[in-house]
């Protein structure tokens, strides 16, 4: 983790947060991403773990505290890599994993819309979490999104959203004329850790 500032400790409730700007990325953490499958051949699919292989986010913690804290997130969606796939009538091979990146990579568009970006607007800090309120900015389309944040660990937290992608313009990929489709909610998850 790169980080500038003092080292010194803010407070979130019972949570103590290290103050000044934290960087995180592959380096030391990782970024997930989780989606669900319906329709009446949703038994032939898979639910999908996804991970994002290329993506910075930057928490700036000033002396003020935690809710005073501001967030900004970049994410590369070409380099995707499918992790696992749970359900199904078979396990996947390496092609199936293959035809599932570049899947996901045509319904994102990613040729014109390479990258989402996150910029926070309000932090709002509870006894042992946080809500970070911001704006997404996806497939070119900007929305308002929370992102639940707590620690699971000594110096480890997790960040956690659902992206609706017919919120963003983007509609969820389905196959079999439709009989298979994912689900229009994506989960998000980050786990990082500030020890490293």
């Amino acid at each position: 983790m790169d980080r500038v500032g003092n080292g010194h400790f803010a407070y979130a409730g019972r949570v103590a947060i290290r103050t000044g700007r934290l960087r995180f990325g592959p380096d030391n953490g990782r970024m997930l991403l989780r989606t669900g499958r319906k329709g009446v051949g949703s038994t032939v699919g898979h639910d999908l773990t996804i991970e994002v292989t290329d993506w910075s986010v930057e928490l700036d913690v000033p002396e003020t505290g935690p809710a005073d804290a501001t967030a900004t997130a970049r994410v590369e969606l070409g380099p995707l890599a499918v992790r696992e796939g749970t359900g199904g009538v078979r396990p996947l091979t390496d092609k199936d994993r293959g035809e599932i990146e570049n899947n996901a990579r045509r319904t994102l568009d990613v040729d014109r819309h390479p990258a989402a970006t996150f910029e926070s607007t309000r932090v709002v800090t509870g006894d042992d979490s946080a809500t970070i309120s911001g704006t997404l900015t996806l497939h070119g389309v900007a929305a308002p999104i929370d992102v639940e944040v707590r620690e699971v660990g000594p110096d480890r937290y997790r960040a956690t959203t659902a992206v609706t992608q017919s919120a963003y313009g983007i509609k969820p990929y389905s196959a079999f004329l439709g009989a298979l489709k994912v689900r229009d909610d994506v989960e998000v998850e980050i786990e990082v850790s500030l020890g490293r």
